[in-house]
C-alpha cells in the first residue's frame, strides 16, 4: 500500500499516475466511522449483502474481488482510498490498512491500494 497525502497529490493527478501505469482506477470515497467505511467499500465493490458489515466480510470480499479481477482480463486495479483525517485515528483503520495489504499480496500485480490522507 502506498499512502499520499492531499496536500501534496490531487486525487486527479493520481488517477493519471494509475491510468500511466496501465491500470484502472478505482476511487473508494472517504468515510469516518469504522462502519461507514466498511459499508463504502462494501457499496464501492459491490460485495454480496449476504456477507455482512465487518472485518471478515472485508478480507473475504476483497479476496474475491481479487479473484474477478485476475479472471476479468482488463487491466489490473489500484484503488484510491481516501482517508478522513478523524478515521486516521479509529482503531480499526489499522486493521482496514492490514486487510488490504493481505488483499494485495494474495492478488499480486492485479490488485493495488493507494491511500490519500485528506
Amino acid at each position: 500500500m502506498k499512502i499520499y497525502s492531499a496536500d501534496t497529490w490531487t486525487i486527479e493527478e493520481l488517477e493519471v499516475l494509475v491510468d500511466d501505469a496501465g491500470r484502472r482506477a478505482l476511487l473508494i470515497p472517504a468515510a469516518d466511522t469504522k462502519r461507514a467505511v466498511l459499508e463504502t467499500f462494501a457499496e464501492t465493490l459491490d460485495f454480496p449483502e449476504e456477507e455482512g458489515v465487518d472485518f471478515d466480510a472485508l478480507n473475504d470480499s476483497l479476496h474475491d474481488f481479487a479473484d474477478t479481477v485476475s479472471d476479468d482480463g482488463q487491466k489490473p486495479v489500484t484503488f484510491i482510498w481516501q482517508v478522513a483525517a478523524v478515521f486516521r485515528s479509529d482503531r480499526s483503520f489499522g486493521i482496514i490498512c492490514e486487510t488490504l495489504q493481505d488483499a494485495e499480496r494474495y492478488a499480486g500485480k492485479t490488485l493495488s491500494v493507494i491511500a490519500v490522507f485528506l
